[in-house]
């Protein structure tokens, strides 16, 4: 009687000891980075390339560690219900439920689930032979529940795939990053870059491209002499080239392909004919990605294209570099001309210039202002007010207050940005 008693405890315990593995190895492997697992593996530990197969098919590998678990929870209270009713009569029901659920709660579910959450993937790789061996034997028969599972959901319309659930990769990385950077993990400069990154097939050309008012270009019938002073002043490299209109681009010359031209001709700009000097325009649709767009750029080894519109009319140009700036920032060097237009106040608010874009604002004073429906702050201020706005007139969104300071004809040229506070602070602070 000893012995059966002896057995089956040795037995009962045996199995919490499997009901440990079980719920350890489905915590550890949902939690695994597969980043992480890709690395090992590139490393050469075999068990890392074990875990990355079993994960590709988690629906699999849930589904045998939960038909094992329960498998072994349940035959374990079965024999220590019949111990207990053997040892204590109809009494022993209780004690076997009481023991068994403090048992399995601590043993089985928050020890190994806290020890596999603690570091997954030295988890996964220790239980990974154990997993292997789980998915051959119960494989079959989870693959079979997981169908009869989107069967009868599916007579509800409720639609599951191996997909539903998972991010993309985009927003993985996005968030994960965005984790990580308010966790101290990762500076902001490193979120930005990695964020400007992810969002270039987002973007389209028209939301970073220099637009037709801003551009710097040359009319081709001006006199050569006046065509190249204003090319060699420029801060741009390339310069577009138009004719009869200013939207009617010709050509685009760059400043080493006249300074060449000039050097033949000994210094002559008189005898300089700009159209032979320029090479023919990229015309490029606005609605672009930038990804498509970056591409293209590499493709071709050129660094500007002229932005134009579903009816062909010329909206501005794009370069390289601007696609480049969404990534890493402003790039500056010794020729360029201060463009940035934000100037902050002592009184904590902050002067900017109506065509600085939404996008370098919010990357720089760290802000969320929504740039879907305009590209610019006064494009933003004149979208949410549906006017054009007079100066002095003030507006309240997103959490900010917008005091425009000045406007030339339809245009609003210079802003001022505060917190939003209480409407009486407001009146005593503009006055």
């Amino acid at each position: 009687m000893t012995g059966e008693i002896l057995i089956t405890g040795g037995i009962i315990i045996g199995l919490i000891a499997l009901s440990f593995f079980f719920s350890g190895t489905e915590t550890g492997m949902t939690a695994v980075s597969r980043a992480r697992l890709h690395t090992l593996e590139q490393g050469g530990d075999k068990r890392a390339g074990i875990v990355a197969t079993l994960v590709t098919r988690r629906d699999r590998l849930v589904g045998a560690l939960l038909i094992g678990n329960n498998l072994v929870n349940i035959l374990a209270s079965a024999l220590t219900t019949s111990l207990f009713l053997t040892l204590f009569g109809e009494a022993g029901v209780v004690y076997a439920t009481i023991i068994m659920t403090v048992l399995l709660v601590i043993f089985a579910e928050i020890l190994p689930k806290s020890w596999a959450l603690s570091n997954p993937e030295r988890f996964s790789l220790f239980v990974a032979p154990f997993a292997r061996l789980v998915v051959l034997l119960f494989g079959t028969l989870s693959s079979a529940a997981n169908a009869l599972v989107r069967f009868m959901l599916g007579l509800f319309g409720v639609s599951l795939s191996r997909d539903t659930f998972m991010l993309s990769a985009h927003e993985e990385l996005r968030g994960t990053v965005e984790v990580l950077h308010r966790e101290g993990g990762v500076y902001k400069q490193d979120r930005d870059r990695l964020g400007g990154l992810l969002d270039l097939h987002e973007l389209e050309v028209s939301d970073v491209m220099i637009h037709r008012t801003n551009m710097r270009s040359v009319n081709a019938d001006d006199p050569s002499e006046t065509v190249v002073r204003e090319i060699l002043s420029s801060p741009y490299t390339r310069i577009p080239v138009w004719r009869n209109s200013n939207e009617n681009i010709v050509g685009v010359v760059h400043a080493k392909d006249l300074l060449r031209a000039l050097n033949d001709v000994e210094n002559d700009s008189s005898r300089i004919d700009i159209m032979k000097v320029a090479s023919k325009p990229w015309f490029v649709p606005d609605t672009t990605t930038l990804q498509d767009q970056l591409n293209a750029f590499l493709r071709r080894k050129a660094h500007i294209a002229i932005v134009v519109d579903e009816y062909g009319e010329v909206e501005g140009l794009v370069t390289l570099e601007d696609i480049i700036e969404e990534i890493v920032g402003d790039i500056s060097d010794e020729h360029d001309v201060d463009m940035q237009g934000v100037k902050q106040e002592a009184d904590g608010s902050v002067v900017v210039d109506g065509s600085v874009p939404i996008r370098d604002l919010n990357r720089a004073l760290d802000w969320n202002l929504p740039d879907e429906e305009a590209t610019t702050i006064a494009g933003l201020v004149i979208h949410e007010t549906q006017t054009i706005p007079e100066e002095k007139q003030a507006f309240t969104f997103f959490g900010k207050r917008f005091i425009v300071m000045k406007r030339d004809k339809n245009r609003i040229t210079k802003l001022r940005i505060r917190p939003a506070v209480d409407e009486t602070t407001l009146a005593s602070t503009d006055s």
